[in-house]
C-alpha cells in the first residue's frame, strides 16, 4: 500500500531504492538504483 503525504514537501528526500540482486548474483557486490519517476519532479 502506497503512503499518503500531506503535502508534495514531504516526498523530499524519500526516493525509493530497488536492489538488483540479478546483476550481482555470484559477485561480493551490492547495486542499487534510485527509482527517479517516483519524485515529484522527476529529479
Amino acid at each position: 500500500m502506497s503512503k499518503i503525504y500531506d503535502n508534495i514537501l514531504d516526498t523530499i528526500g524519500n526516493t525509493p531504492l530497488v536492489r538488483l540482486n540479478g546483476l550481482t548474483e555470484g559477485l561480493q557486490a551490492e547495486v542499487l538504483v534510485k527509482i527517479e519517476s517516483f519524485n515529484p519532479a522527476n529529479s
